[in-house]
C-alpha cells in the first residue's frame, strides 16, 4: 500500500509538471485577453476621436445655420416693415 520513495518523487514531479502546464496555459490565456483588451481600447479611442471630430463639425454647422437663420429673420422683418409701410401709405 505504501509507495516507494521513487514513486512518491515521480508523483510529486508529475503534480509539479501539471501545475506548471496549467500556469503556462493561464499566462498564455491572459496574454491573449490583454492583447484583445488593448485592441478594443485602441478601437474605442479611435472611435471617440472620430466622434469628437464629427461633433466639432456638427457644432460648426449648427452655429452657421443659427447665423443664417438670424440673417433670414432680419431680412424678413425688413420686408414685413416695407409691406407695412406700403399698406399704411395706401
Amino acid at each position: 500500500m505504501f509507495q516507494q520513495p521513487e514513486e512518491q518523487e515521480v508523483d510529486a514531479l508529475s503534480r509539479l509538471e501539471e501545475r506548471i502546464q496549467r500556469a503556462v496555459a493561464l499566462v498564455l490565456k491572459l496574454r491573449e485577453e490583454k492583447e484583445a483588451a488593448q485592441k478594443e481600447l485602441t478601437e474605442t479611442q479611435q472611435a471617440w476621436e472620430e466622434s469628437q471630430a464629427e461633433n466639432a463639425k456638427l457644432s460648426e454647422e449648427l452655429n452657421a445655420l443659427r447665423s443664417e437663420r438670424k440673417q433670414v429673420r432680419g431680412r424678413l422683418e425688413k420686408l414685413l416693415d416695407h409691406i407695412d409701410q406700403l399698406g399704411a401709405g395706401a
